[in-house]
């Protein structure tokens, strides 16, 4: 079997040992790569390409909530990324889900159960707790918001969470190598879809898919 690369991000340098545990106690070669905050996790998945799978903690310094998942999910639309979180509530779990995870641990599973919800990923299949019983939103209004967010493009999804991380169109424009007549053009069809009126009550709209994190 050839050697698997897998991204792990977690800011907690414990439970990375215990991620890694769990990784290399599978079948096969392992390359490990370990990310202590989401800008290292966002550079990580730019240096390893090749990378089959991150392992993303939902509460990571540097980006708030579902929106790093988003951030990755645009960004690298062919990484899968099982979300690693504490907060492991049926909202949570759905959200994650419904947001481009190809899967969810729960942080209070066993080192087995961390690993075949591992090995399920990367058989191409969804992973989730046992408990997790699926369902529909029960809030018409994050479901509404989840809807319009599908229908914003990567480079669209990639301005909004830059724009919640609070940087100025030029900054996001010199980041994204692109002009700043650009990023205005994606911050005025992002108000469009989201059926807002400025970026500041996008930045409200993105919030409200996040649920209370626990450490």
């Amino acid at each position: 079997m050839d050697e698997q690369t897998i991204i792990i991000a977690d800011d907690h340098p414990l439970f990375r040992d215990a991620l890694r545990q769990a990784v290399t106690g599978m079948e096969g070669r392992q390359r490990i790569i370990e990310a202590g905050d989401f800008s290292a996790a966002r550079a990580a998945a730019s240096d390893y390409p090749e990378a089959e799978l991150m392992l993303l903690d939902l509460a990571m310094p540097g980006v708030s909530g579902f929106s790093g998942l988003m951030a990755l999910r645009s960004e690298f639309s062919g990484l899968p990324i099982v979300i690693i979180s504490a907060s492991d509530d049926t909202t949570t779990i759905r959200r994650a889900l419904e947001l481009g995870a190809s899967g969810f641990i729960s942080k209070s599973s066993g080192i087995d159960d961390i690993r075949r919800g591992i090995q399920t990923v990367l058989a191409g299949d969804i992973a989730t707790p046992d408990s997790y019983r699926d369902g529909q939103e029960q809030d018409p209004d994050v479901a509404d918001l989840i809807h319009r967010l599908h229908t914003l493009t990567p480079q669209q999804s990639r301005v909004l969470t830059m724009l919640a991380e609070g940087l100025l169109n030029k900054q996001i424009a010199y980041e994204l190598g692109v002009s700043e007549a650009t990023i205005k053009a994606h911050v005025s069809a992002i108000l469009l879809k989201l059926n807002v009126d400025s970026r500041t009550q996008a930045v409200i709209q993105l919030g409200k898919i996040n649920v209370p994190m626990v450490a």
